[in-house]
């Protein structure tokens, strides 16, 4: 073995320095990266662009001179959790949102921000700040309807023009959750249970109006009925009277055996018993 190694020495060294050399030079691209070659602090060559020229595979670079960068070419997160927002009815607003971006222009971003956590750290003051002010242009009622589909377009389109600085595209932005915070939010309760309350107060108010109305319309029907009957043939009128009268004073359904009155037979009371004359 050690003739071998004296005998092809050169070649053995030759072919260390090539293992070496390639290891050292030789770097792989994988699809969900790309990568943008940087040459004493420059970029000057990109591999797997969106949009670019070559794709993932295995590349080469010049040893101790290009460093290799590589960015995420997947869709990325930004989140915003728990942000104080004031709405146009003057409501305090706990608001989680988060956008999804990609970075399309990888040269840029490398320029403007060095990573893709740098672009983060740009985007997110820009989200809470495009937030803020699309929301408090609408009333809490109006993000529980359709329209929050309009604000949250607003806000994608305002912070994809942002984002295009950082060679960044904003693909999405959604509102995970919008609440009252704990205080504010127990005072409208309390607000919309008084609200109930009097509009429960004032739906019962019309309720008895309008009852003591149709007893009042009814009372005068029954008045005018009676008047009628009575006007058509006042004896039997009166003689329908004096029974319901009599039945009413001489029954006694409870104990029928302690029923006893005593009147005098000339009482007008009971003139219906002497007959007519």
């Amino acid at each position: 073995m050690s003739n071998f190694l004296q005998d092809h020495r050169n070649t053995v060294i030759a072919l260390a320095v090539l293992v070496i050399g390639f290891m050292m030079s030789a770097y792989v691209v994988p699809e969900e990266d790309q990568v943008v070659i940087i040459r004493t602090g420059e970029p000057v060559g990109t591999v797997n662009t969106p949009g670019g020229e070559t794709d993932a595979g295995l590349y080469f670079r010049v040893p101790f001179i290009d460093s290799v960068n590589r960015i995420e070419k997947r869709l990325l997160d930004l989140e915003m959790t728990d942000e104080e927002v004031l709405s146009a009815d003057q409501q305090r607003l706990l608001v989680n949102a988060y956008a999804r971006f990609r970075i399309t222009d990888p040269v840029r971003m490398v320029e403007r921000a060095g990573s893709t956590d740098g672009v983060r750290n740009a985007l997110e003051p820009i989200l809470n700040s495009v937030l803020r002010q699309e929301l408090g242009r609408r009333t809490f009622q109006a993000m529980l309807t359709a329209e929050r589909g309009s604000a949250l377009a607003n806000v994608r389109t305002n912070l994809d023009r942002q984002a295009r600085q950082y060679g960044a595209e904003v693909v999405d932005v959604k509102i995970m959750r919008t609440d009252l915070p704990e205080a504010p939010l127990q005072s409208a309760f309390r607000r919309m249970e008084s609200d109930r309350e009097r509009e429960a107060r004032t739906i019962r108010a019309g309720g008895s109006r309008d009852a003591r109305i149709i007893r009042a319309e009814a009372d005068a029907e029954s008045a005018r009925i009676y008047a009628e009957a009575f006007g058509k043939d006042a004896e039997f009128y009166d003689f329908y009277r004096a029974m319901q009268s009599y039945d009413a004073t001489f029954s006694n359904d409870d104990n029928p055996s302690e029923s006893s009155i005593i009147l005098s037979p000339d009482n007008e009371y009971l003139r219906q018993f002497r007959g007519r004359r």
